[in-house]
């Protein structure tokens, strides 16, 4: 059979542009996988590429059939003993199912019969015929805009007037060509299938575009329809026309750069036009984060920041239209951006009108959480936290600095700038304390308390920012824990999950000398009788999101269990356990001493009352058992004392030589001795032995 291409496009409003590439990408996807599925790809070489501008989502695919090949097929029909009856001749049952399926009683003889016994069961094969690609496409196509992730679904009356339908977005057209022949009888949303299509509302050549063949379908919008059809080809021209006009402006300026911006900014155009506009210098004495927040979120645009990475007057645009002369378009964008940024002014003029201080009192105003009361209860909860923190990392001082930038943290959620963009509490709140006069650690620690704020994020900049960051984290997680509120498989609304990742980022990498039990368990008072104590869940929370944040960093499962079995306090020493076990993995003698230690730890589990590690030589009686104890004595306080130093590689290393008495004293020496003083000392010997395997990991999770 012939194979030709294949293009289905549907013609829309404009399509939400956040949702737009996902769109696209679901709709060719779709496509293709059911083509697929249903035989109607001539090979494995079938190629795919997706389409998706504004008011279109298309796909293109390579090679593919008219009609699917006929298909041999076996189906099982019912029980041999129902079918047949004691002289072999067919039932009225089994003749009843054949003649569903098309057939008769001569087919009885060609039955296949399979399985034994009561499970033999009779099989009619034949050949189903291949589906017609019309069909197959009307198929695919249904699953596709049934399987689409669209954002929200609206409800549109087709020109009919009374059949209404549910879609992201109004359709207006369908075309399915394959090769150069329209799919006649395909329909979806009240359109039929035709080869006909519509360019750009205001520059396209003709209208409608009709195309030629699937082939030339990209070509064709391009230069008849002033549309560039593919995402990925517009979001590479937008990205080479904004660093071309950069250097148009030259002084070594380059645009901002923001994927997501990009993605969106490509999702609202058809045909990209970017241009180069500029707003008064005046504005720049506003902080820049103000200026470039409200240039990007409200209006789309490209600020361009100088070589120091400091905000310039001017910014770009993208323009979705190309006129000859562009000083139009160039001046309705700046006569828009003007009042934004007139308003930012205006916020940040009042705002520092007043002090961070004289806000405190405002935030009893603002509810934080019904069960945990207002922003105002939170600080103080806060604050307190700190305070018990800074006292075990610092000294007077940080004590004081942390306690101010706790009271002051929140502060600017009741700003005139920060009720406009939230984005920029923290940021806006370092300025207005830098405003008035605080030490530059205080209002670092101001804007710095809510980082990490996401995967990969920097940390807070100095010991008052970190101080707070996590006094601020703890009381979110002890609070919500102490709730009840806590994250689902698909649900976190409070971010527990991050705020976890936050804390554990924070004591690891910044090193700090805090116990993770103590940490958690200093933070509950502060909440008093609002929560119920939720500390040892919330311990099992942190130890399951650190296992996980290990494993992605490229440790193996048996590396991390081996590890947090010992649920080790100090999480900042947690990597070079990792390490140490590492290194003690490919040691010739680890998965014997592995086994030998899952072995002790069975026996050990097995022993009644409570064992201590404790040995009395006198009753060592065979050479084997004597022999562990000697090497013992000499290689654990050589392994603790390396240990005690932070050397957990050398402490595990040096305990590889306990492999060969080990293994004899097992080979060699009865553990359960009629003689119960025996049995005793031989019970202490190897908990003497567990207890110095283990210290660095439990090594028994590494046997095999």
């Amino acid at each position: 059979m012939n194979a030709q291409n294949l293009l289905v496009e549907l013609f829309v409003e404009e399509l939400p542009p956040k949702a737009l590439q996902k769109l696209g990408d679901a709709f060719a996807g779709v496509l293709f996988e059911q083509l697929k599925a249903q035989g109607l790809l001539a090979s494995s070489e079938s190629r795919l590429t997706a389409y998706a501008s504004p008011r279109r989502l298309a796909a293109h695919i390579t090679e593919v059939l008219p009609q699917a090949e006929d298909k041999a097929v076996s189906q099982k029909l019912m029980p041999v003993s129902v079918g047949l009856d004691a002289e072999g001749q067919a039932t009225p049952a089994l003749l009843k199912k054949l003649a569903a399926l098309g057939a008769d009683e001569s087919a009885v003889a060609g039955l296949q019969r399979e399985g034994e016994g009561k499970a033999e069961a009779l099989f009619y094969a034949s050949t189903a015929k291949g589906v017609v690609l019309a069909d197959g496409v009307q198929k695919a196509l249904d699953e596709a805009i049934s399987k689409l992730p669209i954002p929200k679904v609206m409800r549109y009356q087709l020109q009919d007037g009374w059949t209404s339908v549910n879609f992201v977005r109004p359709a207006h057209g369908l075309v399915v060509l394959h090769g150069t022949q329209v799919l006649v009888g395909v329909k979806t949303l009240g359109l039929t299938a035709g080869n006909a299509t519509h360019g750009h509302r205001f520059e396209a050549k003709v209208d409608p575009v009709v195309i030629h063949n699937a082939d030339s379908y990209a070509e064709q919008l391009r230069e008849e329809g002033a549309v560039t059809a593919s995402f990925t080809e517009r979001r590479a021209d937008i990205a080479r026309q904004l660093q071309a006009a950069a250097e148009r402006v030259g002084g070594g300026v380059r645009p901002i750069d923001d994927a997501a911006l990009l993605d969106e900014v490509t999702a609202l155009v058809e045909r990209p036009n970017v241009l180069v506009c500029e707003f008064e210098k005046e504005f720049l004495n506003v902080p820049q984060e103000c200026l470039i927040l409200t240039m990007k979120a409200n209006q789309k645009y490209f600020p361009l920041l100088d070589a120091q990475g400091k905000l310039t007057h001017q910014f770009l645009i993208v323009s979705n239209i190309s006129p000859a002369d562009a000083s139009a378009v160039i001046e309705g964008n700046e006569r828009v951006v003007r009042p934004r940024l007139a308003d930012a002014k205006f916020f940040f003029d009042q705002d520092r009108k007043k002090t961070l201080e004289s806000r405190v009192e405002g935030l009893g105003k603002v509810v934080y959480h019904n069960k945990l009361g207002t922003q105002g209860e939170r600080v103080e909860r806060v604050r307190a936290i700190a305070k018990a923190i800074a006292q075990q990392l610092g000294d007077a001082q940080l004590v004081a600095q942390a306690d101010l930038a706790a009271k002051l943290a929140k502060t600017d959620l009741v700003t005139d700038m920060v009720g406009e963009f939230p984005e920029l509490q923290g940021t806006m709140g370092r300025y207005y304390a830098l405003n008035d006069g605080l030490d530059v650690a205080v209002a670092d620690a101001i804007e710095d308390h809510y980082k990490p704020r996401f995967a990969g994020d920097e940390l807070p900049r100095g010991d008052v920012g970190v101080v707070v960051a996590l006094a601020d984290k703890l009381e979110t997680l002890v609070g919500m824990f102490g709730i009840g509120n806590l994250p689902t498989g698909d649900r976190d609304p409070f971010a527990l999950r991050r705020h976890a990742l936050g804390v554990i980022r924070m004591l690891v990498e910044k090193d700090l000398a805090l116990d993770l039990q103590t940490l958690l368990a200093s933070a509950a008072p502060a909440l008093g009788d609002k929560i119920t104590d939720a500390t040892a869940q919330l311990v099992e929370f942190f130890y399951d999101r650190l296992s996980v944040s290990l494993r992605e960093q490229g440790y193996s499962a048996q590396e991390v269990e081996a590890v947090l079995a010992l649920r080790p306090q100090r999480l900042a020493d947690v990597h070079k356990r990792l390490e140490a076990v590492r290194a003690f993995a490919a040691l010739p003698e680890a998965q014997a001493l592995a086994a030998a230690n899952k072995r002790v730890s069975n026996i050990l589990k097995k022993a009644e009352g409570e064992l201590q590690p404790q040995v009395n030589e006198v009753l060592l009686v065979e050479q084997a058992e004597k022999n562990l104890y000697a090497v013992l004595r000499t290689a654990v306080p050589r392994a603790d004392a390396q240990f005690a130093e932070g050397d957990y590689t050398a402490s595990l290393q040096t305990l590889a030589v306990l492999r060969s008495p080990v293994d004899a004293f097992f080979d060699q020496v009865m553990v359960n001795a009629e003689d119960s003083a025996l049995k005793a000392n031989r019970l202490g010997l190897l908990a003497t032995l567990h207890e110095a395997m283990n210290r660095v990991a439990n090594l028994s999770r590494l046997a095999g």
